[in-house]
């Protein structure tokens, strides 16, 4: 039905200024053998004096048998849209590797409109193959991304067929691809359980030079477990969704819940859980974590959709031993439907995502540190906030031991301004941002969500800053931030000698 070759031969028909679009999302679902037999290539023309580096677009994240062992190689010229990678953050912040942090929901539809030229390549991770006469029906393993597009614009396609997944993963998925402008209709998903697609991916025969069979685990990010801060954190979001249902903001059947990837997430999900106040909810979201596979199993959530299942291995093979249920409540969706502006916003998602700051005003930076060194990229956090029915932001008041905070006259870099943030939530409390002016919403933030040890100098900060609708005094700021970030211990009768 379809030639099997050996990932050394696959990866050896990539050409140095190659551009490849690859499956998987957060790292779920990447391809690994390909990959990682290319960079070993590109170290080998390297040292024969020749230059080798590819382009790389995927859904988000990778694992390391490709964002890792890739960056190492020096084999990587652009990238995007995101990486958590270290190696890679790394290069990146060394100028090594051009790197376009985008939003998410925008990856697929870029690559259509021609906005990064030819796909040479697409590198698909499939649990099953079918022959459908001219084309292939492929089923896609534990994640969308943007694997319709690469399947239709690259110009070659490598399938690996993964059989560490099981079959059974290709009832969840919803594959689909929206038209283009002028042609665009809308999404018809009006619940989370909306199915409008495919289980499968067509892919044209011609076009694809080979099949690798492999039986490589997913490299799943493991993350720390939750600890007193996380979870007070958790507490205080299940207490402000709660005052709003009782106020009746909320409906009393709740809606949608979207919850970004790492510890905090899996604290907040735990403390809503746990909460027998709050009835069983769906989920609405681009990653599925461990904590919202343990909900299904116990029918606190009910109906779940997401981009990736980023989940560790033993997690993965819950789901797959539990197919019957999962098949019935949970669906895997392309990139660009998971984290769809039009479909967020008709279904009243409320998003819930970690900054690395914020500042007095309720503006949010959630991707450099300091305002040059990248961390992970905007992810969708941006597709979720700008359009969720409530828009909440969460992150520990201080870092490094007390020694940073978060919470600071004016971020850094914005990735959120603060007309899409709603509400601020530390460790400390709660800051309903909304119908607040500039002023109201600084003093909030800085007495219900900054750390006390900090509170005094904001407030002294306020009180030096002038102008009309929001007060600042810009150096001073700019001051305070390097100061908040890398001292701790200055205090504002410092500040003119520092910034002079």
């Amino acid at each position: 039905m379809y030639t099997t070759i050996t990932a050394l031969e696959a990866a050896s028909m990539i050409k140095n200024g190659d551009s490849l679009g690859l499956s998987g999302f957060t790292p779920a679902g990447a391809p690994k053998a390909t990959t990682k037999e290319l960079a070993k290539l590109a170290v080998a023309e390297h040292e024969k004096g020749n230059e080798f580096k590819v382009n790389l677009f995927t859904g988000a994240s990778t694992g390391q048998s490709t964002d890792g062992d890739l960056a190492a190689a020096e084999a990587i010229n652009f990238r995007a849209p995101y990486t958590t990678n270290a190696e890679f953050r790394t290069r990146v912040n060394k100028n090594e590797i051009s790197y376009n942090d985008l939003h998410l929901s925008h990856m697929a539809q870029e690559l259509r409109y021609g906005f990064y030229g030819p796909l040479n390549w697409g590198i698909l991770e499939v649990c099953k193959i079918e022959d459908a006469g001219d084309k292939y029906h492929v089923y896609l393993t534990a994640a969308g991304g943007i694997a319709p597009t690469v399947a239709r614009k690259a110009e070659k396609i490598i399938l690996e067929l993964n059989r560490f997944h099981s079959e059974g993963v290709a009832l969840l998925h919803d594959v689909y691809e929206p038209l283009d402008p002028p042609c665009r209709q809308p999404i018809m998903i009006t619940k989370v359980s909306d199915r409008i697609g495919t289980p499968y991916l067509e892919v044209e025969k011609s076009k694809v030079v080979g099949v690798i069979e492999c039986d490589i685990p997913d490299e799943a990010r493991s993350f720390k477990g939750t600890d007193p801060i996380t979870d007070q954190i958790g507490a205080n979001v299940a207490q402000f969704l709660l005052g709003d249902m009782k106020r009746g903001i909320i409906p009393s059947s709740f809606l949608p819940l979207q919850s970004g990837v790492g510890t905090t997430a899996n604290a907040i999900l735990a403390a809503l859980g746990q909460d027998k106040n709050v009835p069983d909810f769906n989920i609405y979201t681009e990653v599925l974590q461990n904590a919202i596979v343990d909900m299904m199993l116990s029918g606190r959530v009910k109906d779940a959709s997401t981009c990736s299942l980023t989940v560790d291995n033993e997690c993965l093979k819950q789901v797959y031993d539990n197919i019957d249920l999962f098949s019935k409540h949970l669906t895997i969706r392309p990139s660009e439907i998971s984290n769809s502006p039009e479909v967020i916003r008709r279904l009243g998602v409320i998003a819930i995502n970690t900054a690395i700051e914020v500042d007095i005003y309720g503006h949010a930076n959630s991707t450099q540190i300091s305002g040059t060194k990248m961390m992970n990229g905007i992810g969708g956090s941006g597709d979720f906030e700008r359009n969720a029915y409530i828009s909440i932001f969460t992150c520990s008041s201080v870092a490094k031991n007390g020694m940073i905070s978060a919470v600071v006259p004016f971020c850094s870099h914005l990735d959120h301004t603060e007309h899409d943030v709603n509400v601020v939530i530390t460790e400390q409390g709660i800051a309903d941002l909304r119908g607040k002016s500039p002023l109201e919403r600084a003093n909030l933030i800085i007495e219900n969500c900054a750390h006390p040890s900090y509170r005094p100098i904001l407030r002294e900060y306020l009180k030096i800053a002038t102008g009309g609708h929001s007060h600042h005094n810009l150096p001073c700021a700019f001051a305070m931030h390097d100061t908040l970030r890398r001292k701790g211990d200055m205090h504002l009768t410092d500040f003119a000698e520092y910034v002079k």
